[in-house]
């Protein structure tokens, strides 16, 4: 099955069909190296007092 056909079936789906796919993509790159290295490193820097307030990521979110 080509990457058309698979979008093609995605696009059919129902909403709550499509959250389960977006589910499991997002579990499948949570399992690779670089994921678990990038979750790694960003554990390291809150524990280092690295991390943003709420305000600022608001405002961040916002521009």
């Amino acid at each position: 099955m080509s990457i058309a056909e698979v979008k093609e079936r995605i696009a059919k789906m129902n909403l709550r069909q499509r959250r389960e796919i977006q589910l499991y993509l997002i579990q499948l790159r949570s399992e690779t190296p670089a994921w678990k290295k990038e979750t790694a490193r960003r554990n390291r820097e809150l524990a280092a007092g690295k991390g943003i307030s709420l305000d600022e990521l608001k405002r961040r979110l916002r521009e």
